[in-house]
């Protein structure tokens, strides 16, 4: 007699080939919990309610048929998602925030073998004008009123702020025009939060100097919040010395 409605279910524990040597297992011991993958006799994969493990001596697993489309792994956290995949209209394999590939690239490799990391936190300023007639006696603050570039909007108010503790490459390059001969000297000095890194010159040339150029760079730790800004001391001299538009002062995190 046909048996009418759904069919019994079906319950086993293996499911193989003819000859028996690649096969699924669900129960290769007692309520183990774990299915086994086995191809022409090795086991090459097993898989547990929380991990996929791929044996053998040169485990390879491959996303995508070599068709013209993108493939990506995706990170499925609680606060924010994260992705690493192939780029196909770049040819980049790209690491991001987010779960649509290229949305929010945080590094790239190409095809050549650059690395890229366009969200990098870095800037380049420069004066927008010529800051003339410094104050003699005091620390002036330099003022970049012009951002070249500035990746994460750091930089404001002549000063830059550290987004993350790390190590930031900081580089100051200063012309200053109309230099007074009667100043005992001239200091340049790079301001962070942790120290400070100086130089000063003797402007006594015989007479007044029309320009001078000198810079500073250092490999700077910085923590968090932590700032960074730019000062020029003209001592026991006149308000004479200006700093010229060629000036410019930038930075980066190294890592």
């Amino acid at each position: 007699m046909p048996y009418l409605g759904k069919p019994p279910p079906l319950t086993a524990s293996v499911l193989e080939d003819a000859d028996q040597d690649t096969k699924i297992q669900v129960e290769e011991s007692a309520d183990e919990d774990t299915i086994r993958f086995d191809i022409a006799g090795a086991e090459v994969a097993t898989l547990t309610d929380s991990s996929l493990v791929l044996k053998g001596t040169t485990p390879t697993l491959t996303i995508g048929d070599a068709g013209t489309e993108d493939a990506k792994i995706v990170f499925d956290g609680n606060a924010q998602d994260f992705h690493i995949g192939l780029d196909d209209t770049a040819d980049d394999l790209v690491i991001g925030k987010g779960s649509a590939l290229g949305t929010t690239t945080h590094m790239a490799f190409t095809e050549d073998g650059e690395v890229t990391k366009p969200l990098q936190p870095a800037f380049n300023v420069i004066p927008a004008s010529a800051q003339t007639d410094m104050a003699a006696g005091s620390h002036v603050t330099v003022v970049w009123g012009t951002e070249n570039f500035d990746v994460g909007a750091n930089f404001a108010s002549n000063t830059f702020t550290a987004p993350v503790t790390g190590k930031y490459l900081l580089t100051v390059t200063m012309r200053i025009e109309n230099l007074d001969s009667a100043a005992s000297y001239y200091q340049l000095i790079l301001w962070t939060s942790n120290r400070l890194y100086n130089t000063i010159m003797d402007p006594d040339f015989g007479q007044d100097a029309a320009y001078w150029n000198w810079d500073i760079t250092a490999c700077a730790d910085m923590d968090a919040s932590d700032t960074a800004y730019v000062t020029l001391r003209n001592h026991d001299g006149t308000a004479q010395t200006d700093v010229a538009t060629t000036s410019c002062f930038s930075g980066c995190l190294l890592g």
